[in-house]
């Protein structure tokens, strides 16, 4: 199963050369530019751990590849995803994110139905990758 969270998500994965174009329009914008991975890829999950910290100055797309590839080392089995916030009044969020490393295996999630309060039916979307492992031991 293939998450599909973020911008590009339902295309094949980014290369290197168009990460670089969408860092440097994300530059261009003037937005903060920071590399997130996780091993629990739930759609709740908004809160992904920072790699460093973010790129407020850096104007070059190549300091933030550098980023990239190091961040791939360290977490091969991971998500890693690139975040670019926009600092400027009233906006100061998120505007572009998208993933560019995957795990090999991505296990995906299971629907847990439950029936509560009569016939009434409630749903709960469950990781099978953080099913019975710790953090950092998921895949």
């Amino acid at each position: 199963m293939r998450l599909t969270q973020g911008t590009f998500s339902y295309l094949p994965d980014l290369t290197d050369e168009q990460i670089r174009a969408q860092v440097a329009y994300a530059q261009g914008k003037g937005w903060a530019v920071n590399v997130e991975y996780t091993d629990d890829p739930h759609p709740r999950n908004t809160y992904w751990e920072l790699w460093g910290l973010p790129m407020f100055d850096l104007k070059d797309p190549a300091g933030v590849l550098h980023e990239i590839n190091e961040c791939r080392k360290v977490f091969a089995n991971s998500y890693i995803r690139v975040s670019a916030f926009d600092p400027s009044h009233t906006w100061e969020t998120v505007r572009l994110s998208f993933i560019v490393n995957r795990p090999p295996e991505e296990p995906g999630f299971y629907l847990e139905r439950n029936e509560v309060n009569g016939r009434s039916v409630q749903y709960t979307v469950r990781s099978y990758a953080a099913a019975a492992r710790p953090a950092g031991e998921r895949y």
